[in-house]
């Protein structure tokens, strides 16, 4: 009983460590410095098949189970360093709409918006997935611990590209490799 106190209480602290570390760096004001050129596109069909649930439920039944649980473990960490480039995209461009906002214009300010609201709840949902995925390292049973985060990584890429083909028409902004 007391173990499953420890356990309990000692969750409990690295979640309020983790959210806010998440919320401070959040919070770090805006350094003018080349923001577009930090963007790292990824591939988002690779990403979209390391969250299928048929692929995991294929190499299930295909793998023996130690073999399987140490593919799944390579499999959890390459999708949480997709989920980590999502969120550091995700912040760059939070900062590249607040300097937009700040900027004034006119005609950029409801894309600028639009952008900075996706950004931030992408950079959310990207925190709790990397939670999820740290979970299904140490507990095997958990799944599908970062679908949203595609989905909301392929709305806030239409959104960096229309604020950017209102700020300048010539150059693209691209967040995957695949659009």
């Amino acid at each position: 009983m007391n173990l499953a106190i420890v356990l309990v209480v000692a969750s409990a602290i690295a979640l309020v460590i983790i959210l806010g570390v998440s919320a401070k760096q959040t919070l770090v004001s805006f350094r003018p410095t080349g923001a577009l050129a930090t963007i790292r596109p990824i591939d988002i069909e690779a990403f979209r098949n390391l969250i299928d649930p048929a692929e995991d439920a294929y190499l299930r039944r295909r793998l023996p189970p130690a073999q399987f649980r140490a593919v799944r473990r390579e499999r959890l960490r390459a999708m949480a360093a997709y989920v980590q480039v999502v969120a550091s995209n995700a912040a760059v461009l939070v900062r590249q709409g607040e300097a937009v906002l700040a900027a004034g214009d006119p005609r950029c300010a409801a894309a600028a918006h639009a952008l900075v609201n996706d950004a931030l709840l992408l950079r959310r949902n990207a925190t709790m997935a990397l939670l999820r995925i740290y979970a299904a390292l140490a507990w095997s049973g958990s799944g599908g611990p970062a679908a949203r985060v595609v989905e909301r990584y392929e709305r806030l890429n239409g959104a960096a590209m229309l604020l950017g083909r209102l700020q300048n028409p010539a150059v693209p902004v691209r967040l995957s490799s695949r659009f």
